[in-house]
């Protein structure tokens, strides 16, 4: 009775599920198009102010306080740069989530992991730490002093005040992206990746390329 429900249900499962084979690229092409422009944005902000980035990457006591800062602000800067472009196009998938694999890393670890996980400080959620509790009095305060001083409706018509707490939460789901990109590539019809194999793979195979 089991083995022929299990039958039955593999049976369903590849009738629905085997057909999706043909736009399975739509996954890897929606985490490329949420990433670059994640990326774009990090990176074209520490270029707007690269001096500033080499500083704050360097100095140990309000900064990162990493050896060889220029280097290492120029190869994040890089990093994000290109990745952005080169996600975008589907191109070099997985050569170039290796390197953002390793910023993700170390952003998580030398910047928020102090933090603990949350990005938004949220009393309520899970993981939520002494900082993030602490953060109700204060927004609270906040709060009472706007309304109180200032036009609150207006000041709060675009969304509600939050408290930033910086922690690994938004980096550890960046990393989780692009570890899928590594393993899937750019995707099926939708990336250069693809369509550069279909023309040159045979051709890399051929023994007089071996």
């Amino acid at each position: 009775m089991y083995q022929r429900a299990a039958t039955c249900y593999f049976r369903l499962h590849d009738a629905v599920f085997k057909p999706l084979r043909h736009v399975d690229g739509l996954a890897p092409l929606a985490l490329r198009l949420l990433l670059a422009p994640v990326l774009w944005m990090a990176g074209t902000h520490k270029l707007a102010d690269f001096e500033g980035t080499v500083a704050w990457f360097g100095n140990s006591d309000w900064g990162l306080g990493l050896p060889f800062p220029w280097l290492l602000a120029f190869l994040a800067t890089a990093t994000e740069l290109i990745g952005a472009v080169l996600l975008a196009l589907g191109l070099a998938t997985r050569w170039i989530a290796a390197p953002l694999l390793v910023t993700m890393v170390v952003a998580a670890t030398t910047v928020h992991l102090e933090n603990g996980w949350q990005a938004i400080a949220d009393p309520g959620a899970p993981f939520a730490n002494e900082r993030v509790i602490e953060s109700t009095e204060k927004l609270e305060r906040a709060r009472s002093l706007l309304r109180e001083y200032g036009n609150y409706d207006w000041l709060t018509s675009s969304g509600n005040f939050v408290v930033l707490n910086n922690g690994i939460e938004f980096a550890a789901i960046y990393f989780a992206m692009l570890l899928v990109l590594f393993f899937s590539g750019g995707g099926r019809y939708v990336s250069v990746d693809w369509w550069l194999a279909r023309r040159f793979r045979a051709r890399a195979n051929h023994p007089q390329c071996a």
